[in-house]
């Protein structure tokens, strides 16, 4: 078996706990910021491959509970799908691999925690390159949302509690903020973090506004590259489920247009390269009001747009943390990783709230098209 320098050197232990065959080789693969996780290729070229990953325990503390969520969401969604003439529940579902005394995951001899799932051979873009995709993307997670809608939100356990918890995000912000360990760097971001604080207000009053809204099953993580798309562009499987957990549907609708409707990358060096992409972000709306119209109350619909402020502000406070704390929580690739994130995010934000009016003036004018609000 090949395999390179980065992995760990307990793999052999790792991998002959999961049912599978003959491993052939392991490298890296993605670009998540969280979990490692590397492409594992089968010797018999008919024998399915597979996506091994190492799980953040620092930040998925119970993965008991994690691995419990995965499966709940995924035996949901597959039945759903085997009473669709014409679905593929093994291509359209992720499915995890069971270890040899019938787990989902191994915690090794070195203390980390490992799961393996079925690879889908489908498109993942970091980046969308038309409307088409973008669509795509709408109705894969008002799919997501609608097929999980009957789903018991109680079976469902917080895998990060208050995720979304703007009002605690402040709050740690401004506690990292007091301690010993931000003093240097608070020094060279006096800006950034004005625009935090003066935000900081409204922010968590129009939070507080969502808390009225129905509970939903979620996915929390709805950047682009978790959905995967067919040879055709189209919706394929929803991915990365670690922080499905109940929340509101903003909060799903806020971070894909966050990281959609952004002309350049989350972490964008030139700001003058950020700017908003109307068309991908009106054909995002469209594709997921269609799936989703069959659930959302007129409260939620309303609320679309606020989620979007809300976890674009949201990701600037949670990438300053991080950076004031000497980044602990995300991955980085060079020391001012963290705040070079801050900065282009807070670009973002201020673009968005210029062009609000329009915005709103595009999901109304979809809304009112599919007669999901009366007038």
């Amino acid at each position: 078996m090949d395999q390179t320098s980065t992995i760990s050197d307990n793999i052999s232990e790792i991998l002959s706990q999961f049912l599978i065959g003959e491993v052939n080789s392991i490298v890296p693969y993605g670009t998540g910021h969280i979990n490692e996780t590397y492409f594992v290729k089968s010797v018999n070229a008919n024998d399915t491959d597979y996506l091994l990953q190492r799980i953040n325990h620092h930040i998925f503390k119970n993965v008991s509970v994690l691995i419990k969520n995965i499966l709940t969401v995924t035996a949901h969604l597959r039945k759903k799908l085997e009473a669709v003439a014409g679905a593929n529940p093994d291509q359209e579902v992720l499915t995890l691999v069971s270890t040899r005394n019938g787990e989902y995951y191994y915690h090794d001899s070195k203390g980390d925690y490992w799961r393996m799932y079925y690879f889908l051979d489908a498109n993942s873009y970091d980046i969308l390159e038309n409307q088409q995709q973008a669509y795509q993307g709408g109705r894969a997670f008002g799919k997501f949302q609608c097929q999980l809608v009957d789903l018991n939100v109680n079976l469902i356990q917080e895998t990060i509690p208050n995720f979304h918890n703007v009002q605690l995000r402040y709050n740690r912000f401004e506690q990292v903020l007091q301690g010993d360990k931000a003093n240097s760097r608070a020094q060279n971001t006096t800006a950034e973090i004005a625009f935090v604080r003066e935000r900081a207000e409204n922010m968590v009053q129009a939070w507080q506004k969502l808390l009225q809204l129905p509970v939903r099953v979620i996915h929390n993580d709805t950047k682009f590259n978790n959905v995967l798309l067919n040879k055709d562009d189209r919706v394929q499987c929803v991915i990365d489920l670690d922080t499905v957990m109940p929340g509101y549907v903003a909060y799903d609708f806020g971070d894909a247009i966050r990281t959609i409707i952004n002309t350049a990358a989350e972490d964008e060096r030139d700001l003058d390269k950020i700017n908003l992409n109307i068309p991908f972000f009106e054909s995002y709306t469209q594709g997921y009001l269609e799936e989703a119209a069959s659930f959302l109350t007129d409260e939620e619909a309303e609320s679309l747009l606020t989620g979007v402020y809300l976890i674009t502000y949201e990701q600037i406070v949670r990438f300053l943390t991080d950076y004031l704390e000497n980044d602990v929580y995300y991955k980085i690739h060079f020391p001012e990783h963290n705040l070079q994130r801050t900065q282009a995010q807070i670009e973002l934000l201020k673009k968005l709230e210029a062009s609000g009016d329009e915005l709103l003036k595009i999901i109304k004018g979809i809304i009112k098209k599919d007669k999901l609000i009366s007038n």
